[in-house]
């Protein structure tokens, strides 16, 4: 899916006007909005991973609440409560 953008310099032009023109040819691909896009784009975890991590929280939690239960942690307060 790779887009090639070329640009060949003519006789008596200067660098500037090949930059200028190699950029029109990058704008007019699409190439800038393309990368841009998947720029913050995060992959898609497969079941496998999402299950193990599911199943590792759900062990935490457990172990927790029987910890809890115990007297062996102290109770976090709640999160955004009023004083």
């Amino acid at each position: 899916m790779a887009t090639n953008v070329q640009v060949e310099k003519h006789t008596n032009e200067s660098s500037a006007n090949v930059i200028r023109r190699f950029q029109k040819r990058v704008q007019g691909a699409g190439i800038i909005p393309r990368v841009r896009s998947g720029r913050y784009h995060s992959r898609i975890k497969s079941g496998n991973v999402r299950r193990t991590a599911r199943l590792k929280k759900l062990v935490k939690k457990v172990t927790y609440e029987k910890l809890l239960k115990l007297g062996k942690v102290a109770e976090a307060p709640a999160r955004g409560a009023r004083r």
